[in-house]
C-alpha cells in the first residue's frame, strides 16, 4: 500500500514560505503568550526594557519580540520535519535566553540562572515552552 504523505512532506518549505509561516506563528503565539503576561501584570516589565511601565508599551514590546523569536523558529524549521521536537528545545532556549539572561541583565538585576529551579522561573520555561509549541503549531498549518 502506498504511503500518502503531506503537501509538507513532499514539498520542502521554501525560506520565504517558511518566514512567512513563522511570522504568522509568532504573532499567534504571542498574543495567547500576551494575555497571560497581562494576566501575571507582567507587561509593564516588559516596557521596561524600552524605559516605559506602559502596558500599551509592554504589548508592542513583546510582539515585536515574539516576531522576530518566530522568524529565527522559521530559519531554523524550514525543510525540518520534526518541528514539534525543534519547538521544545527552541522555547527552552527562549526561557534561557529571554527571562534568565537578557531581561534581567537589561533592567539591572544580573542574570538569573541561580534561579532556574525556582517556581516563578519553572511558570517562565512553561510559558515559553507553551509559546514555542503554539508557534509550531501555527507554523504547521500556514506553511503551505
Amino acid at each position: 500500500m502506498a504511503e500518502v504523505k503531506s503537501m509538507s512532506e513532499t514539498n520542502p518549505l521554501t525560506m520565504g514560505t517558511s518566514l512567512k509561516a513563522s511570522a504568522i506563528g509568532g504573532v499567534v503565539a504571542g498574543i495567547i503568550f500576551g494575555i497571560f503576561m497581562q494576566l501575571m501584570g507582567k507587561l509593564p516589565m516588559v516596557a521596561m526594557l524600552v524605559g516605559s511601565e506602559s502596558v500599551a508599551v509592554g504589548w508592542f514590546v513583546h510582539m515585536v519580540i515574539s516576531v522576530i523569536f518566530g522568524l529565527g523558529f522559521g530559519v531554523l524549521a524550514s525543510g525540518r520535519k520534526n518541528i514539534y521536537g525543534l519547538a521544545i528545545i527552541y522555547g527552552i532556549v527562549l526561557w534561557v535566553v529571554g527571562p534568565l539572561l537578557i531581561m534581567p541583565a537589561m533592567l539591572g538585576m544580573g542574570v538569573m540562572i541561580g534561579q532556574a529551579f525556582t517556581g516563578a522561573q519553572l511558570m517562565n520555561l512553561v510559558t515559553h515552552l507553551g509559546f514555542a509549541l503554539i508557534l509550531a503549531f501555527v507554523y504547521s498549518k500556514t506553511n503551505r
